[in-house]
Order: structure tokens, then sequence, then C-alpha cells
């Protein structure tokens, strides 16, 4: 594979995981109860409203979700793997159904890396910035709050600590390490897709 190859990769994974990423913050944001006036929840409606609006048309929400969001991140992973592959020399035209299984694997880790990251940055800013009006700092306690919230009816109180983020972690690593990495395993795929899970 030649350099202009790989350059050429490297600039499609990380520019299409980044747009991943918000389609997929999309979906969480709505599933918590974010605050939509938050100036960064603003940023997400306007990046993915060009590609989720034709979606809504046919994909209704249910339940409270945004299932049109979710299928979104679900057709973007594919699309990312699929030109990855293609630009590897694979023809992926045979296994069509594998890929979509990946690409829901790759969807399903990346949303609990989100969980992961935020309750990373939600606990040090616990530490230097408590109870800061930052926008992103408020965003990023109400996308941990529900996740933290059947930890903290579970804890006991220890005087003001608050250890349910130690909890969340494990829960999170043990649903990726052992759920997520044995579907992977399960399904066959590739080391050479590794960067999306």
């Amino acid at each position: 594979m030649s350099g202009f190859v790989e350059a050429l990769i490297y600039i499609i994974q990380t520019l299409g995981s980044l747009y991943l990423l918000i389609v997929l913050l999309r979906f969480i944001l709505q599933l918590v109860r974010a605050d939509f006036y938050n100036p960064l929840s603003q940023f997400v409606v306007k990046a993915t409203q060009p590609l989720l609006k034709p979606l809504r048309r046919v994909i209704p929400g249910f339940a409270g979700l945004d299932l049109a969001s979710l299928v979104l991140a679900v057709l973007v992973q594919l699309v990312l793997m699929v030109v990855t592959l293609t630009l590897m020399g694979y023809n992926v035209a045979g296994f069509i159904l594998q890929l979509l299984a990946w690409s829901l694997i790759g969807v399903t880790s990346l949303f609990l890396k989100v969980f992961f990251f935020a309750l990373i940055v939600s606990v040090i800013l616990s530490w230097v910035a408590p109870g800061s009006y930052n926008p992103g700092a408020q965003l990023v306690n109400q996308i941990c709050e529900p996740l933290l919230a059947p930890f903290r009816r579970l804890m006991p109180n220890l005087g003001g600590l608050d250890i349910s983020p130690i909890f969340a972690f494990i829960a999170i690593n043990l649903l990726d390490r052992f759920v997520i990495g044995n579907l992977a395993a399960y399904t066959g795929m590739p080391k050479l897709l590794s960067p999306f899970l």
C-alpha cells in the first residue's frame, strides 16, 4: 500500500470519525435529555441537521429515542469501513452483512467511549471547577448524570465523597472488554478495522 493511500485512509478515518462522534452525540444528548439551548448542543444540532432532516421523514423517533440519528451513525460507520477496506484493496461486495454487524459494534464501542471520557472530564471538573457554569462542563454533567444515578442510589453516603464514577468506569470497561471485544471476535472483525473500536 502506497504512502498516498495510507495518508488518504488516515484523513478519511479522522474526519469521518469526528463526524460520527458528532452524530452519536446528537443521539446521546436526546437520550439523556440534555439542554439543547447549550451552545455546544446547538453546534451538534446544526452539524447533523443536513443529513438528519431527510432521514427523519422516513425514520420517526420512538419512546423518546432519536432513531434517525442512531441509524445515521451506523450508516456513517458503515461508509467509513467500506471506504477504508476498498482503499486497502478489499472487495467488500461479498460481506456487506458482516460490515453492517461491524458497524453496529463500532457505534456501540464509540457510545461507551463517549460516556467513559465524559466521566473522566466530569471527575476532573469536580475537583478543579466544582459547580462550574461553563457550557462544556454543564453538558458533560448532563451526559454523566443518568449513568451515575443508579450507582448513587446503591452506594452508601460516604460523607460527601462520591465514588459512583469508579463503579461506572468498571461497568463500562466490562462491557467494552467482554461484550464488544467478544462480539468483534465472534463476527470475525479484522484487525485492520480496530481503529473503529
